[in-house]
């Protein structure tokens, strides 16, 4: 399994397969590069323009944005839990889901805009391998918070997103360094994490994928 950052909440896995999921794909008002990625899966955490531009993915003939176990492919499965985009039980910014991906013996969760702490209910999920966790505080859980989803889902490796960059720099959330700056050391920045069953004890605590130039 291959991960690469599109941007801000939205990244590109590819399976050995070649079947190719994109998470939360957002659009130009972003300010991110908009790279129009082809893929066979297109998951919407919810329906901000942030995250659910599919129409700037190309390909899929699949939109997942809805709770529940979907079948991808045989032994290919991406389940919905439904969240809330804020700690009033959606009475500010309305549902959300996260996604998990179970795939080549992998368990991988993408938290979307998760806005609140894990409920018992959706730590059932863990323990997770890969868990793509939103730390920008705000619109979602920060830093802190962020840390505690990773350790109620036992998760090997966590990729931080939606975060404070140069292409969003007026948005009210808070720059990746009040994350990594909790951590015991910085984390080293990759252009992709290449990921298998076999070798996650050899993978970082702690993966930061830059984002497509």
């Amino acid at each position: 399994m291959i991960i690469r950052c599109i941007g801000h909440a939205s990244y590109l896995i590819e399976l050995e397969s070649g079947l190719r999921i994109v998470t939360d794909p957002y659009d130009a008002s972003t300010g991110y590069p908009v790279h129009h990625v082809r893929a066979d899966v297109v998951t919407v955490s919810h329906g901000h323009h942030d995250h659910s531009a599919a129409e700037t993915v190309e390909g899929w003939t699949q939109r997942i944005d809805r709770e529940g176990v979907h079948t991808l492919a045989p032994e290919v499965t991406l389940e919905g839990v439904p969240s809330w985009h804020d700690d009033a039980q959606g009475a500010k910014r309305g549902p959300n889901l996260i996604f998990v991906l179970r795939a080549e013996g992998l368990t991988v969760a993408h938290l979307g805009d998760l806005g609140h702490p894990l409920t018992p209910e959706q730590c059932a999920i863990a323990p997770v391998d890969v868990a793509l966790i939103p730390v920008g505080g705000f619109f979602t859980i920060d830093a802190a918070q962020a840390l505690r989803a990773a350790e109620q889902l036992k998760a090997r490796v966590v990729i931080p997103m939606h975060y404070r960059t140069q292409y969003n720099a007026s948005w009210p959330i808070a720059p990746l360094e009040d994350f990594t700056a909790l951590l015991p050391q910085k984390p080293e920045e990759l252009d992709l994490l290449r990921v298998t069953k076999g070798d996650l004890e050899c993978q970082p605590r702690v993966a930061v994928l830059r984002p497509m130039p």
